[in-house]
């Protein structure tokens, strides 16, 4: 396959990748399903050199955040995001830090009584952007029926409309996130369910085994992400056949 000979694809194993590919297609739309984080995955990770912004980003530098609740923002990202991708450091190491990150980030958010009605204007105006090619993969998806289930360890609410403003966010697609939890009258008060962050999809994955037993004749897989916390994306799913891994090297080479 051609795409597969471009230097910026590396593969371990070309004649693996043969065969589960082979697989795939033989199985058919019927039996295919796809696991895929969103940030840096689905989105863009930069656009002419410019970093493009995350699910997260997008809240942090909004009209809606204070100056001052900004810079304890970032200064946690300037803490924690070398941890996040330190390749000495095992993903038990960056778990706690991971953690820490999360909890402290989502109650300055809390305290900016973020507005729910606000959220699609602050998408509209900010620099999100999805990959190349992006309407023909989600369109084609939902005319063979295929199932997606976008696993991310950002804010749900804001990847939602994200998709929802590019016009993909079809039925067949089903969302995992960190949502947010808002009052009677739209305003933040905190966060729904368990947390979850880079290294803990496994977690996620088994809390999701019964969506995952609805789609059982749905064995072959294609998982996508950019971390290596993305590989336990699809522990939750029963008899797989054949998968596909697919990461996005962004600034990890």
């Amino acid at each position: 396959m051609p795409q597969f000979e471009k230097t910026t694809v590396h593969m371990r194993d070309p004649e693996r990748v043969e065969q589960i590919i082979c697989g795939l297609i033989k199985g058919g739309a019927s039996k295919l399903q796809i696991i895929t984080d969103f940030d840096m995955t689905l989105s863009k990770f930069a656009v002419n050199g410019k970093r493009c912004p995350t699910c997260h980003n997008i809240i942090d530098n909004c009209k809606l955040v204070t100056e001052e609740c900004r810079q304890k923002l970032l200064q946690l990202k300037n803490k924690y995001y070398p941890i996040e991708i330190d390749p000495q450091l095992t993903m038990e190491e960056k778990y706690p830090f991971m953690v820490e990150w999360y909890f402290k980030s989502h109650t300055l958010l809390v305290e900016q009584r973020l507005e729910k009605d606000k959220l699609p204007e602050v998408v509209r105006e900010s620099d999100a952007a999805l990959r190349e090619g992006f309407e023909q993969f989600f369109d084609r998806l939902q005319q063979h029926n295929v199932p997606v289930f976008i696993f991310s360890a950002g804010l749900g609410d804001v990847l939602e409309e994200i998709i929802r403003q590019a016009g993909v966010y079809h039925p067949n697609v089903k969302v995992v996130s960190n949502f947010m939890d808002f009052d009677d009258n739209g305003v933040l008060k905190g966060f729904k369910g368990e947390l979850i962050h880079v290294y803990n999809k496994h977690d996620g994955a088994l809390r999701n085994t019964e969506y995952f037993k609805q789609l059982k004749e749905y064995c072959n897989i294609i998982l996508m992400g950019d971390s290596l916390g993305d590989l336990s994306m699809a522990d939750g799913v029963p008899n797989v056949e054949n998968i596909l891994k697919i990461g996005f090297l962004n600034d990890k080479v």
